[in-house]
């Protein structure tokens, strides 16, 4: 698969909680360079990355995260602001414990609510697939199906496990053809990131794809 096909599915992503602006600014050097998809970001970040980048790449950011508890009406003043401050796309977090509590009418008006909160903008839902079981997975992508937002998504990275290919051809089985898919979370290498595409992810969440590339480059390959 080419380079540049990877990287246009990549959402460049620095989430660390120490994460600076200088390093921010970093990643969005390399978002550009690379052409991905956008970079992924915290929120306090966003106006400044919005107006360093212009329009030469999507600034994306995430509400509810990690965890996913805040109630809605939090989570709904998060897309809002973040979407007042520039971003382009909105990842958010479901509430795990609604799942696990099979309150799926509330997950479902949430998951409309955040959409409505975006005005417009791209939203990717991150169910959290490390914490659920494919019964629970399944379920969900029939909700996000139902829900408006544009993608359903596989992990935040902080709740002890990322992508799986197994989770990745689970929701390209189940979610209706207007979902989108992405994979986000221990994608490590060019391998993963290919298999991941094959398999129906059309982004990938990660920092190390742009990594591997530079790498290759001071390899002179």
């Amino acid at each position: 698969m080419e380079l540049s096909k990877i990287l246009a599915a990549v959402d460049h992503t620095l989430l660390a909680q120490g994460a600076t602006w200088e390093e921010i600014r970093a990643v969005c050097d390399d978002g550009v360079r690379f052409k991905t998809a956008s970079v992924c970001i915290p929120a306090s970040f966003v106006r400044q990355a919005k107006e360093y980048l212009g329009d030469k790449l999507a600034v994306c950011t995430v509400i509810g995260f990690p965890n996913g508890y805040s109630t809605t009406a939090v989570k709904c003043f998060e897309a809002e602001d973040a979407v007042k401050n520039g971003a382009d796309e909105i990842d958010m977090v479901i509430n795990v414990g609604w799942v696990k509590d099979r309150k799926w009418e509330c997950l479902l008006e949430e998951i409309k609510a955040v959409k409505a909160a975006c005005g417009g903008k791209l939203l990717k839902v991150i169910i959290e697939t490390c914490l659920l079981t494919d019964e629970e997975k399944i379920k969900m992508c029939e909700i996000v199906s139902a829900s408006g937002a544009e993608f359903i998504k596989t992990s935040t990275g902080f709740a002890g496990g990322g992508a799986t290919r197994e989770d990745v051809a689970l929701f390209a089985g189940h979610v209706a053809p207007h979902v989108k898919i992405k994979a986000a979370g221990g994608i490590s290498n060019l391998q993963d990131a290919e298999d991941f595409i094959n398999l129906g992810a059309s982004r990938l969440g990660t920092s190390r794809i742009v990594k591997a590339v530079k790498g290759i480059e001071g390899s002179g390959y």
